[in-house]
């Protein structure tokens, strides 16, 4: 009999050191698992996209960044370019080489002419070189991108904001959007959102859609 109960202590001390071995694995496993999940998203992606794919990111009004744009020509006179300025709240500029991930209030701008990407601006201030401005009418559009490539976006609208332009040789002329009473000193407040609605595009015509 005394080898009996020998041999079922020693069974029972393989059982408790077995499941403290299970238990510390299934501890270390929890906590592996918690530190390989990245933190959680900012606002919702959305199935919406710009014009080159990017999904919206949509997050709360009072949580939104706000971004302004004043364009101006060249105060030297002549044709060498536009200035641009953005003015943004809720917002930060981001440097280049920061993390591919969504921080609320952070990231970038991209500046499109004519709805044509040709510029990602990490910085409130650009010139805009006369030969993306031909003679005519042009919209100048300035929308806010999280650092992921989303769009930051309110209730399914991109932040962003946009000016018309008219290019033509002796004089130049700015005209704010989307409605013609707004001035261009409007656009440069940090609380003004010029939303166009669905992708956020304006229409060719120079109005909002």
């Amino acid at each position: 009999m005394s080898w009996t109960r020998t041999l079922l202590a020693a069974l029972a001390v393989c059982v408790l050191l077995l499941t403290g071995s299970a238990g510390c694995g299934s501890g270390d496993a929890r906590h592996q698992g918690a530190n390989a999940v990245s933190p959680s998203p900012v606002g919702k992606v959305l199935d919406d996209t710009d014009e080159q794919g990017r999904h919206y990111r949509a997050v709360d009004e009072g949580d939104a960044p706000d971004v302004g744009i004043e364009v101006q020509p060249d105060p030297d006179g002549g044709d060498r370019g536009w200035d641009v300025r953005l003015t943004v709240r809720n917002f930060r500029f981001s440097p280049a080489g920061a993390p591919a991930r969504a921080v609320a209030g952070r990231g970038l701008a991209y500046l499109y002419v004519d709805d044509r990407l040709v510029a990602g601006l990490r910085s409130p201030d650009h010139r805009l070189p006369a030969e993306l401005v031909p003679r005519g009418t042009h919209q100048i559009t300035v929308r806010l991108y999280a650092d992921d490539g989303t769009v930051w976006a309110v209730d399914g609208d991109p932040v962003e904001s946009t000016a018309d332009i008219t290019a033509s040789g002796a004089e130049t002329t700015v005209t704010p959007q989307p409605t013609s009473t707004a001035s261009a000193a409007a656009l440069s407040t940090p609380g003004t959102r010029f939303r166009t609605g669905g992708r956020g595009s304006p229409d060719r015509g120079g109005k909002a859609s």
